[in-house]
């Protein structure tokens, strides 16, 4: 890999840049905090070579929305669903806007 590979992926909202410890540090949360959304299966934290958890930026981003419920009394497994239930309806509002486009063009077309 080169260098100008390495700065690319600065830029990249996958890429599992952040040890446990980082993520745990910048969302202000503790490092059982994100082993617990990970066995709620809210994010999937990839591993290192030597088996230590990495985290995207993408996935704190998901994290902190779940610690923010938390932080407001929602137990963990709830809030969890809740942003898997955010993520959905985010995703389907996205297609059907593209499938309007898609309709709004090919009738215009016609």
């Amino acid at each position: 890999m080169t260098a100008d590979d390495s700065f690319g992926r600065l830029d990249d909202d996958d890429y599992p840049a952040y040890t446990m410890g980082r993520a745990a540090e910048i969302l202000g949360t503790t490092q059982s905090f994100l082993r617990a959304v990970g066995e709620a299966r809210l994010i999937t934290p990839l591993r290192s070579a030597g088996g230590h958890r990495r985290y995207s930026r993408y996935q704190l981003r998901i994290a902190a929305r779940a610690r923010e419920l938390v932080d407001h009394g929602t137990p963990i497994e709830a809030a969890c669903r809740i942003v898997i239930l955010e993520d959905q309806l985010e995703e389907a509002q996205r297609l059907n806007e593209a499938l309007r486009h898609s309709r709004h063009r090919d009738r215009a077309t016609a």
